[in-house]
């Protein structure tokens, strides 16, 4: 039996006293942060084709740039595009392709994040935890079928982020908890330190992860290099050291430039240089295209799932540290929109996976953005860089390149976050260090399936510790909690409330914790459910069950403040026996009344079956 309970309405309300349902802003819808206010064209055939035209055409004239912000925006863009010079070449080192494509990524992810971001500041281009991952991916692809495989990868990526933006999946994000990120991220900079150790003292490693190839420089050292080491450890040491003054900006552009020139002018032909690994194209690069069998490449594809899922979690991460200018709210979905765009660029010409930067964001801030045209004019910018500059790239010293990842690696470790993870809690210590070992230890793509789950079973196991069932008893107009009895009084209302989810497994711990009613005669329940706007079939099975086996002790079952729409599903999916043993009291606006209302409802049915036995 459902019983509504009216919920009083001031008979002198104003006709718009209960304000519009519809959203005045939306920031996670693709192209627009916000929905007009305006009464749009109801009479339209299509409602969704005018919104999408309607959020283009806002979109378009977000693009429009600010006379009084160009120049500082073409100052910032130089900024970020010499930054990215390295770090492009060195991130196209880490994936283990032509350094070029760092460089290619590098303008093609500025342009295609910065024209279709939320963020306005975000810088879209290589980083390392994607890099490494796209590196994972082609470990066992060999070296001739690379030039074509990455091509393929890096779509597959942009269409992913994509397909997550225009889904508005970016709600999910929150899932992966702090500590299994935590210790992905410190995982994925010990690997790249562990992994370009060879590379900075001139060292061939034998094939292997990547603390397999710094055991093997320690147990080989006699095969260092001298003039490499020197290169590699100067240029780090360079580094470290600018890092700390005003030239921090800049720091990795000058150990490059100072280290090249050195090599160069002293020829010490020992020393690697990028033209050992692929010559540098001059001017424009030209458009590329995946071979076919690549395009029905399961393995690609499951690696590009694993890239996207680092780009999205990155990017979250860069969105919160550079807000929009003019205060308006970034979106999450537009943001992996952006992403995704820099991504099918950058592999429209040849480019490697990229996402939101951390690094050149945070440079973009410091050298005076205003508006998603830093960004956009660095990729401008670094296509100069490539025709003028192609024949400079192609003497790079390998161990320079070694020496600016190790570099990103270090900056980005952070001692203190770890610290207070591993003190907060006894879950978050054994999330943080199962997903740190497994990114030390397993493929990039295994790493990331290892943190996902990791993440999902501390959600369950958090929602298992938070589960908790008091009484709620009535004392003058209030409600005071007590513990639940065991077992269940004879012919008394006993108000259950429950603290933590009622989902899965949730319910079936809220059933193994009711009260026993079978010692009880005519036991009554009333479990309040007030704000619970999403209970599923294991729930409502649970409740038929107890209802049920009060029902065989001569009781009887309430539920008080259910939400409306879970009324109707209950009403809905519920067969006709189960309706009639349970009595349900909708929630009102003043808390506590259903619950009040069923304890009376309780009340007199009670009177009128009889006083128990004795």
């Amino acid at each position: 039996m459902t019983q509504p309970e009216d919920a009083a309405e001031p008979a002198d309300a104003a006709p718009d006293a209960h304000p519009d349902p519809r959203p005045t802003g939306d920031p996670d819808l693709p192209f627009e942060n916000e929905v007009e206010n305006e009464v749009e064209d109801r009479t339209a055939t299509d409602p969704a084709a005018v919104r999408a035209r309607r959020s283009v055409i806002r979109w378009a004239s977000s693009l429009r740039p600010k006379r009084g912000d160009l120049r500082s925006d073409a100052v910032a863009g130089v900024s970020n595009a010499i930054a990215s010079v390295p770090d492009g070449m060195a991130m196209a080192l880490l994936v283990g392709v032509n350094p070029a494509y760092g460089l290619y990524a590098s303008f093609a992810g500025k342009i295609g994040g910065g024209l279709f971001s939320s963020t306005a500041l975000m810088v879209v281009t290589t980083t390392t935890a994607a890099s490494l991952a796209a590196g994972s991916v082609l470990a066992e692809v060999p070296e001739p079928g690379r030039d074509g495989a990455i091509v393929a990868l890096t779509l597959f990526t942009g269409i992913l982020l994509v397909a997550v933006g225009l889904l508005r999946l970016g709600r999910y994000i929150r899932f992966v908890s702090r500590s299994v990120m935590v210790g992905f991220l410190t995982g994925i900079s010990v690997n790249i330190i562990f992994g370009q150790l060879p590379g900075l003292l001139g060292v061939q490693p034998d094939p292997g992860v990547a603390v397999e190839k710094a055991l093997y420089v320690i147990s080989h050292l006699s095969e260092i290099t001298v003039p490499s080491a020197v290169v590699g450890l100067g240029a780090l040491a360079a580094m470290l050291v600018l890092g700390r003054t005003r030239l921090r900006l800049i720091a990795t552009l000058i150990a490059v430039v100072a280290t090249t020139a050195i090599v160069a002018l002293a020829g010490i032909d020992v020393v690697r240089t990028v033209i050992t690994i692929g010559s540098i194209p001059v001017g424009f690069p030209g458009l590329a295209l995946p071979a076919w069998r690549d395009l029905f490449d399961v393995d690609l594809i499951a690696g590009a799932a694993a890239i996207a899922a680092i780009i999205l979690v990155q990017g979250a991460g860069v969105a919160e540290s550079a807000p929009n200018p003019d205060g308006s709210a970034s979106s999450t979905n537009r943001d992996f929109i952006g992403q995704g765009a820099g991504s099918l660029l950058s592999g429209l010409f040849h480019g490697i996976p990229v996402g939101g930067s951390v690094s050149t964001t945070a440079i973009n801030l410091a050298a005076g953005a205003r508006s998603r045209w830093s960004a956009i004019l660095g990729g401008v910018w670094m296509l100069v860089i490539l025709v003028a500059l192609a024949r400079f790239v192609e003497m790079v010293p390998l161990p320079t390149l070694s020496a600016v990842l190790i570099y990103a690696a270090l900056m980005t470790l952070k001692p203190a976050v770890v610290g207070v993870v591993w003190r907060t809690s006894t879950t978050g210590k054994i999330a943080m260090t199962v997903t740190f070992l497994s990114t030390l230890m397993l493929p990039i793509a295994a790493a990331v399936s290892v943190g996902v789950i990791c993440s999902l079973v501390l959600q369950l196991n958090k929602e298992q510790m938070d589960f908790h069932l008091v009484r709620l008893l009535p004392v003058d107009g209030h409600f005071v909690e007590r513990r639940v009895p065991r077992p269940l009084p004879d012919a008394e209302p006993v108000v259950l409330d429950v603290y933590g989810s009622l989902l899965y497994a949730g319910a079936k711990t809220l059933g193994a914790r009711l009260p026993d009613p079978h010692a009880a005669h005519r036991p009554v329940v009333i479990l309040r459910l007030r704000g619970r706007g999403s209970l599923g079939s294991t729930f409502f099975g649970v409740v038929a069950d107890y209802a049920d086996a009060l029902h065989a002790q001569g009781g009887r079952l309430y539920l008080s403040g259910v939400d409306a729409a879970m009324v109707r599903r209950f009403e809905h999916s519920q067969l006709a026996e189960v309706r009639r043993r349970i009595t349900v009291f909708p929630a009102t606006e003043v808390i506590g009344e259903s619950t009040l209302a069923a304890l009376d409802d309780a009340a007199r049915w009670l009177a009128e079956t009889g006083p128990p036995p004795g």
